[in-house]
């Protein structure tokens, strides 16, 4: 049996006359958390836009679940939802109502107990009725994840979907993903915390310079890292060491597209 959820082949994207995907592949399964790391300017953003129907490819073979991206956006908009790095709300409206405005508009019923479950979930009860641009900037990410779960997604995208969020609010955001995932929910995850990487991911891919320059487990990207001993006392290295001998820089940060 093929539980192959995504497949991409030889994905190529430019803008402004610049190459940003360069001829990615990569392959997700059934309830695979699969984290796209990569630089400012590695193309984890534009890979998620073209993924995700916001954005064509100039080349390449993508699939969700069978559909082409490119040729079947709209079966393909069916079966996934998107966070995006900024929280997508009707400041206007209440938590609550934000989420009974998106349930409807997906054709899920029992809107409200929709919500309801939704705002105890993500630990927002106590601001139901609080409209959402008075929300904290923590507060209007829970919600807006919260707004993507709607209607039982097949794949959801996750694009750097705990930046702003304190620790607890993460952990929160961290333990749904992993229900999500256990429950059959296939997760792309881009992200500027490597540590989420670690905690989250099943398999993780390393975009450089608009190419897939190595993908494996922890444990397998681990290996190429070889250990640093002292005496006796064996140092592994975190995912941010590994990332950074892989890519071949010496300091620098994620918080990048």
């Amino acid at each position: 049996m093929n539980n192959t959820t995504i497949s991409v082949k030889r994905l190529r994207k430019s803008i402004k006359g610049k190459d940003v995907l360069k001829g990615v592949d990569f392959k997700m399964q059934r309830g695979e958390i699969f984290a796209l790391l990569g630089s400012n300017g590695a193309g984890k953003t534009t890979t998620v836009n073209i993924l995700s129907t916001l954005m064509k490819s100039d080349d390449g073979e993508v699939s969700i679940s069978g559909f082409d991206v490119q040729l079947q956006p709209d079966s393909v908009r069916q079966i996934i939802s998107l966070t995006g790095q900024f929280a997508a709300l009707d400041g206007m409206l209440t938590g609550r109502e934000n989420l009974q405005m998106i349930a409807k508009l997906r054709g899920v019923p029992h809107s409200a107990q929709v919500a309801e479950d939704l705002l105890a979930r993500f630990g927002l009860m106590d601001a139901a009725n609080t409209r959402a641009d008075k929300y904290s900037g923590g507060m209007k990410r829970r919600l807006d994840i919260a707004m993507s779960l709607i209607g039982n997604p097949v794949v959801i995208f996750l694009d750097e979907p705990t930046t702003g969020l304190d620790p607890e609010a993460r952990q929160k955001v961290w333990n749904t993903v992993k229900k999500l995932a256990d429950g059959g929910t296939t997760i792309l995850l881009t992200t500027q915390y490597l540590e989420e990487a670690e905690q989250l991911a099943d398999r993780i891919a390393i975009l450089h310079e608009g190419k897939i320059i190595t993908t494996g487990s922890l444990a397998e990207i681990k290996e190429m890292f070889p250990p640093t001993k002292v005496e006796y006392i064996e140092k592994q290295p975190t995912l941010e060491e590994i990332f950074l001998a892989i890519v071949g820089k010496k300091g620098g940060d994620l918080n990048e597209k």
